[in-house]
């Protein structure tokens, strides 16, 4: 979603679809069907105006894609017919839309409208509870946890740094501790074996 918004593709609807895209998808085959998608139409209007087989048709890489066709058009939909094409800065509305969490509605909001929001992945929430950082059973339960301590001035860009590095450092699977620039910091609860 960051990439995309260094395309030009800031817009509260156009981070909220990325993120959809992104769901249970790798970056690279994500922010590809983004670009795809945005290039044939590029606003809710337009995007309305595409049936969900041609939505399929542009994001067909991503996991789910047929699902996510089907939300992405009523998103846009509704985004036409009840907010005259242009979402808000509002989490109640992002919200609001079927299958839209807090990671995504937060990430949006934070990438799109600079607001200050954490959004917490599984990578996010692996990383921060292995690290000792916080100590919380569940994605939603660290959200909560992290807007306790940790400073407002880095709420947006935890995700960008921790979803890289819990894909390629601190994996969910045999951590790679031997080459982590934080190891030093880290208080590896959990890790029972690494690389």
């Amino acid at each position: 979603m960051f990439a995309l918004a260094e395309d030009g593709y800031r817009s509260v609807f156009q981070q909220l679809v990325a993120c959809i895209l992104s769901i249970r998808t790798r970056d690279e085959v994500s922010l590809v069907a983004a670009r795809r998608l945005f290039a044939a139409a590029p606003d809710p209007g337009k995007l309305a105006a595409l049936a969900p087989a041609a939505i399929d048709r542009l994001i067909g890489d991503t996991s789910f894609h047929e699902a996510k066709a089907r939300q992405i058009r009523e998103i846009a939909r509704r985004t036409v017919r009840e907010h005259a094409g242009r979402l808000p800065c509002d989490a109640e509305v992002l919200r609001s839309f079927t299958g839209v969490g807090p990671k995504c509605a937060h990430l949006a909001l934070g990438v799109a409208c600079g607001e200050r929001r954490i959004s917490v992945d599984i990578h996010v929430h692996r990383v921060t509870n292995r690290w000792g950082y916080v100590r919380a059973p569940t994605p939603e339960r660290t959200m909560a946890e992290l807007e306790r301590v940790l400073p407002a001035r880095y709420w947006i860009e935890i995700n960008a740094l921790l979803v890289p590095f819990g894909k390629h450092i601190c994996t969910g699977r045999l951590p790679r501790c031997s080459t982590c620039p934080v190891l030093d910091m880290c208080a590896q609860v959990g890790v029972t074996a690494h690389r």
